[in-house]
């Protein structure tokens, strides 16, 4: 490949050459590994606030189990196609638990029956969004591709996608690349089991300061999940999680608890419900700190949004012209250059349209369906120009959302639509949007990896459309079930430890507030200010505000992790660290996955194995598991040694020592 800008990209498989590529091993794999990664994602998402990328370890599992059945009989081709359609489950599951989980908080809280409404969004509502939502941004990607993927390929690197080409052409590595993600998925699900399904030590261990300090609290919840994720974001990104947690927790927390002691006994400070000296570091993040975290998250995501604004106006103005004058491929046109139709493309997005017009659940009129594809399109342009540039893991949806979810709600303020209606009809545009955003970023990434490879760009992007189906199938049921096992909010003898769907919960509390003027806006406004005061000393605020909203005790598991990676880095020789990095993601990967499809198995064991229920509910609690008042050491001993564990791998990988 020549470095002269005239000369064009030849890929991995010329134009020239026709390989298989659309194979039913193919696409049968690649919708397993869809469905099992959206699922394990959703419960990642929704009890930690974070998803992971499913690509790599798509593109890894595919090499492996495609050659285990079919031996040499396997193209690059046909294990992209397995990444293309196996990467949608994650990114639908992100575009889901980041709002549909709001419409079950407004249910648990009572914000409907408080108004007299018993709105209850359903599996099949659920469904039709996913579909509506992945199948816009699917459709507003394909005619932007030509530009993004092909024409900018010099300037936008497209991390993930580069990534999982290379991976793939690396074939001959495949087993042992392989291998650590089945060790991964092997281990976090062993540790899981022991863990959490047979309730063998404490997943969090946690200590409340008394006296002068009191209000102050530190922890970890030891779940390898958490420690894998932290390697993979790096630490970096956990340090700044961590600082907001520090902050909140071992400084704003105590300071309130100082205050209240300094207080006439029993007064009660809005938004609580008790008087502030009564309250413990719980009710003090549940009452202050998470409404800080509020306005922090939604000043993070449009600082996000506004540090993007050179490439938010110049990819809208090319994206624009591209599909003005974008015309369809004629038979001269070569195999990897061919989209879809646009004819196709502007068919299926009126019929969209259509359909979400009549979806009798979600309550959108002309402005409401109006509204969501003016800010699903605009915002596709958005995502899919940033993942080019820093990758999906730094796409900043949840801040897209927000800002979609504001203007859509003061916009409906002004038409008259407020209260519950309101509501339900705001959040309905906002979860179109989020999951348009989030399978735009997906696609945009697949396209990547298919210019490199020398893929077919229609057969892609209609095969996308099989990625997002059969995940769509199951979201509706995983959100429902994860909701009756665990609940997304507490509720006193029903749900005590509940997902905190972080993301949701911000979103839910926006809306509402808006629609019912009961936003507390001074804590909100002052989480807003610090992250502007973040953002003033040249450091992203958006995982500091995510820090803020969530408990210490996650942030610490992500920062051991994340010291793992810099370690790793520190002791690694240059030559080598990105192999020894490469092995700790794809460990780290497996790891998440055996976590969270455990985790996934216990909510389905809960909800339809009573006397498992009956189990799992008599060890609740730290001096409840089988280790009893040695719980917490036993989780620390065997969360640090998972993590000795992990670093191990990532440096030396299986090779024995000589």
């Amino acid at each position: 490949m020549a470095d002269n800008n005239n000369e064009k990209f030849e890929p991995f498989i010329p134009a020239s050459k026709n390989i298989a590529e659309v194979t039913w091993k193919a696409i049968i794999l690649g919708a397993i590994i869809s469905v099992l990664f959206g699922c394990a994602n959703a419960y990642l998402g929704l009890k930690f606030g974070m998803t992971v990328s499913a690509s790599i370890p798509a593109a890894v599992i595919s090499m492996a189990v495609l050659r285990m059945l079919y031996g040499g009989n396997v193209t690059v081709l046909e294990n992209n196609i397995v990444q293309t359609i196996g990467s949608a489950g994650e990114s639908l599951a992100a575009g889901i638990i980041f709002t549909v989980p709001a419409f079950f908080i407004w249910s648990a809280n009572g914000a409907l029956l408080a108004q007299g409404y018993t709105y209850t969004i359903s599996q099949m509502t659920i469904f039709w969004l996913s579909i509506l939502g992945g199948s816009l941004g699917i459709l507003l990607m394909i005619p932007l591709r030509k530009y993004l993927v092909d024409q900018e390929h010099k300037n936008l690197r497209f991390p993930e996608g580069t990534a999982c080409a290379e991976i793939i052409i690396a074939g001959d590595e495949g087993g042992s690349k392989a291998k650590l993600v089945f060790w991964g998925i092997g281990i976090g699900a062993i540790y899981k089991i022991s863990m959490n399904m047979l309730k063998g030590w404490s997943e969090s261990v946690n200590y409340d300061f008394k006296g002068l300090f009191k209000g102050g609290t530190v922890g970890i919840d030891a779940t390898p999940a958490l420690l894998a994720v932290g390697y993979i974001i790096g630490p970096r990104i956990a340090a700044y999680m961590l600082s907001g947690a520090v902050l909140g927790y071992l400084g704003i927390s105590p300071l309130l608890s100082f205050i209240g002691e300094q207080l006439p006994q029993g007064t009660i400070i809005s938004p609580g419900l008790i008087p502030l000296a009564d309250m413990g570091s719980a009710e003090l993040r549940n009452s202050y700190i998470k409404y800080l975290g509020v306005g922090a998250v939604a000043v993070g995501g449009f600082m996000s949004l506004i540090k993007s604004l050179p490439v938010i106006v110049t990819s809208f103005k090319k994206g624009f012209a591209q599909i003005l004058h974008k015309s369809d491929a004629d038979e001269n046109t070569p195999r990897t250059d061919k989209d879809i139709s646009m004819k196709w493309v502007l068919l299926e997005v009126t019929g969209i349209i259509a359909v979400i017009w009549m979806l009798p659940d979600i309550n959108l009129d002309l402005l409401g369906v109006i509204m969501a594809v003016m800010f699903g399109f605009f915002f596709v342009v958005v995502s899919a120009r940033i993942v080019g540039i820093v990758g999906s893991s730094s796409n900043p949806v949840s801040g897209m959302t927000i800002a979609t979810l504001l203007a859509t709600s003061t916009l409906l303020i002004y038409f008259g639509i407020d209260g519950v209606t309101g509501m339900v009809t705001a959040m309905s545009i906002g979860t179109i949007v989020c999951i348009a955003v989030c399978m735009s970023g997906d696609i945009a990434q697949d396209l990547k990896t298919g210019f490199l490879l020398g893929a077919t760009p229609w057969k892609q992007q209609l095969l996308e459309f099989i990625g997002l189906f059969f995940p769509a199938l199951a979201m509706g049921f995983m959100v429902f079930l994860l909701n009756d096992t665990f609940g997304f909010v507490y509720v006193p003898g029903v749900h005590e430890t509940p997902l905190l769907a972080p993301q949701a919960n911000v979103m839910a509390t926006i809306v509402q507030g808006l629609m019912n003027s009961e936003l507390p806006w001074l804590p909100i406004i002052v989480g807003g200010m610090i992250a502007i005061a973040i953002e003033l000393l040249g450091i992203s605020s958006l995982p500091f505000a995510i820090g803020l909203y969530l408990p210490l005790s996650l942030s610490t598991p992500l920062m051991t992790g994340g010291l793992v990676a810099m370690l790793i880095k520190k002791v690694s020789k240059k030559d080598v660290f990105k192999k020894n990095n490469e092995r700790g993601v794809l460990f780290a990967s497996g790891i998440v996955a055996g976590d969270a499809l455990i985790g996934v198995a216990v909510a389905f064991m809960i909800a339809f194995i009573p006397s498992y229920k009956l189990f799992y509910d008599a060890h609740e609690g730290a001096e409840g598991t089988l280790s009893g008042a040695m719980g917490p050491w036993v989780s620390l001993a065997m969360f640090f040694g998972l993590a000795a564990l992990l670093g191990h791998l990532a440096y030396r990988g299986f090779k024995k020592k000589s």
